[in-house]
């Protein structure tokens, strides 16, 4: 099936990232939040980032301003009907992504496809939580998803070919790296990272070194961009919790039960990047 219209539910960073990418690709882009205001502030900071593109030479003017033109913002669910696929983006809360995929089973077209952003939540529930369970499936972006090349597309038992075959098409217009990978929590990436910035933060509290020789050895010795303890906090440790608790449920593997220092660090709302602190202060 040809994708043409792309419906995004959700306005936060990783939605924001996902329209962008898509309307800078050429599709027609619905940007759906909760409230008019904020979907019209998403779409406006995108208009910022587009701009910031042009003056650095990666975009042309006359594209930025096609771009931008190719997104509508809006607060109706109502207004993803006509979509060809609609990609779910909101908190990594499975009851409100069962409501929602409940509601859009509604509203969208009888053939179009229903997709999740979610990072390790089981996506066959959400299919089954609908009448076309074989037209749900995960296209998980990684943030920032205008400069990050990997989607993983995730197949749930009740997914068919042509939709896998469909959204695979879709990210590598894109540009994007398309995987495919079957439904068990944290899928390709996260099931191996997370174990990993997990154990940093059990390095940490066991004093085995301080928090910038931990980053310092990863990134020189490993030559990671990042160090395990900064990703955390752009990651966000609320988020990282909510992964690492999914993981754990799923496997009862004790690297994924997060470390206490995390779950106290979200209770003080210490939540990185998007607080203004967590491992480091952002707020100078």
């Amino acid at each position: 099936m040809d994708i043409a219209r792309i419906g995004i539910v959700g306005s936060g960073i990783m939605g924001s990232g996902i329209a962008e990418v898509a309307a800078t690709s050429g599709f027609e882009v619905v940007l759906r939040s909760r409230s008019l205001d904020s979907a019209q502030a998403t779409v406006a900071g995108m208009g910022k980032s587009l701009a910031r593109q042009v003056e650095k030479g990666r975009r042309e003017q006359a594209d930025a301003d096609a771009a931008l033109a190719r997104v509508t913002a809006t607060a109706d669910l109502a207004d993803l009907a006509d979509c060809d696929l609609v990609i779910e983006s909101i908190v990594e809360d499975l009851d409100l992504k069962l409501e929602l995929f409940r509601a859009l089973d509604g509203i969208v077209k009888a053939d179009g496809i229903l997709a999740t952003n979610t990072s390790t939540l089981p996506v066959v529930e959400m299919a089954v939580a609908t009448g076309r369970a074989d037209r749900v499936c995960g296209v998980h972006f990684f943030n920032p998803a205008p400069a990050m090349s990997l989607v993983e597309i995730v197949r749930p038992l009740t997914g068919s070919d042509e939709v896998i075959a469909a959204v695979t098409s879709f990210a590598r217009s894109c540009g994007k790296e398309p995987v495919e990978v079957a439904d068990r929590a944290g899928f390709i990436v996260n099931a191996l990272l997370f174990p990993y910035l997990n154990n940093a933060v059990k390095m940490l509290e066991n004093q085995v070194a301080t928090r910038d020789d931990i980053d310092t050895a990863m990134k020189g010795g490993c030559n990671f961009p990042m160090g395990p303890l900064a990703l955390l906090d752009l990651v966000g440790l609320d988020t990282s919790v909510a992964i690492l608790d999914a993981l754990y449920a799923e496997f009862h593997d004790p690297n994924y039960s997060p470390a206490p220092r995390l779950r106290r660090m979200v209770s003080a709302g210490h939540l990185g990047r998007k607080s203004g602190v967590g491992f480091y202060d952002y707020r100078k």
